[in-house]
């Protein structure tokens, strides 16, 4: 890519069980793919960022979920002393590591790990992070909840970028919900949902110095939870594009 345009991160599949993330993701890529040079919001972004994408991001995790249980959340690594396998790579990131939110004990779910980056797949992506020139928006794809999420995880208190944090995700929100009437709400991590410690949008905004840094959990509400039906695949993918296209063109308008 040409080094002088801002980029453009995403992923999915950090939590193995998220199913419709990587699904939402790779009908994201198709779409950029296929819309160049035929849809102009696609076209502009593609010439107007740099845009990297990865479809799953804990692929251990991920593969565990297709073969043996279906609601692992976690990696796959085991843990030195005990029985109990894996670590949140969402809580595993070197930004107030183990701090609220987060759990000492190798047996839970949120499992902050042994040290911050003990985990090969968040190093990895760290490191790769590091290294992309002008990296101004980053999300990491979630389920279930319908929610847009900007930093702080670790804290209550508001980001020296809330306002334009907020404004994209309003941006975000509105034009998802434009596409098939599905309600996002948007707020920062630790008001909406929960105090968490060493999350991936915290790091990234705040230790790699990504303005637009997001945690987005896409359907549904509940009903079906992790076990969403694959009919709900397109409608997902489609409403998620139509988001993050308005984004990117807001982050554009408001460097």
């Amino acid at each position: 890519g040409n080094t002088s345009k801002p980029a453009f991160w995403m992923d999915g599949g950090i939590h193995s069980r998220e199913w419709i993330s990587p699904a939402s993701v790779i009908y994201i890529l198709g779409n950029l793919l296929s819309g160049y040079g035929k849809v102009s919001r696609i076209t502009n972004l593609i010439h107007s960022m740099d845009v990297y994408i990865l479809p799953v991001f804990n692929a251990d995790g991920y593969a565990y979920t297709w073969t043996k249980d279906r609601l692992w959340r976690k990696t796959r690594e085991p843990n030195s002393g005990s029985s109990c396998i894996g670590t949140d790579p969402n809580r595993n990131w070197d930004w107030h590591w183990g701090e609220s939110g987060a759990s000492k004990n190798p047996c839970a779910e949120d499992f902050a790990g042994t040290h911050a980056f003990s985990q090969i797949s968040v190093r990895d992506v760290a490191n790769y992070l590091k290294e992309i020139p002008n990296l101004e928006i980053y999300i990491n794809f979630h389920s279930y909840s319908q929610l847009w999420m900007y930093p702080w995880a670790y804290t209550k208190e508001d980001t020296k970028d809330y306002t334009d944090q907020r404004g994209a995700a309003v941006a975000a929100v509105d034009a998802l919900k434009a596409v098939h009437g599905t309600v996002f709400e948007e707020g920062a991590i630790a008001k909406i949902i929960y105090v968490a410690s060493g999350s991936t949008a915290d790091w990234t905004y705040g230790a790699a110095n990504v303005k637009y840094s997001y945690g987005v959990e896409l359907r549904d509400k509940g009903r079906y939870g992790f076990l969403l039906p694959p009919t709900e695949i397109v409608p997902s993918g489609e409403e998620t594009l139509s988001a993050i296209l308005a984004l990117a063109e807001y982050a554009v308008e408001h460097k």
